[in-house]
């Protein structure tokens, strides 16, 4: 599967737009990445992934890092929501979606949970 650049003929794979973002995860210090594989069990995304941050602060800067990773890359998200709060930002990159989030609102929407019903889940970062 590739995500399609607009005005750009190349394609950036999805495995290596969740490696781009994991990438800017790790440089910003985000904690408890994981990423989890929804291909067929979701009909918005093929891929999420889940990390946490230690302030609202800390969670908007690494959420505003991924969309400066992916622009840089030449892409554009199809939307951000939540960076007023800085709670829990969603990050849509249309075949990954990073959910960006405060311990709390992590553990109680429980993200990993919800989709691992038969998801295979893979731990990134601790």
């Amino acid at each position: 599967m590739a995500i399609h650049n607009k005005g750009n003929n190349e394609a950036m794979q999805t495995d290596q737009l969740i490696t781009l973002v994991q990438n800017a995860l790790e440089d910003m210090k985000a904690r408890d990445v994981v990423v989890l594989d929804v291909n067929g069990k979701s009909s918005v995304t093929d891929y999420m992934v889940v990390a946490s941050g230690t302030s609202k602060r800390h969670v908007i800067s690494v959420a505003q890092e991924v969309v400066d990773k992916v622009k840089q890359a030449g892409m554009r998200p199809v939307g951000v929501e939540g960076e007023a709060v800085g709670d829990w930002i969603l990050v849509d990159l249309g075949d990954v979606i990073v959910h960006v989030m405060m311990p709390d609102a992590r553990s109680f929407y429980d993200i990993e949970r919800l989709w691992s019903f038969d998801a295979a889940s893979e731990a990134v970062v601790e």
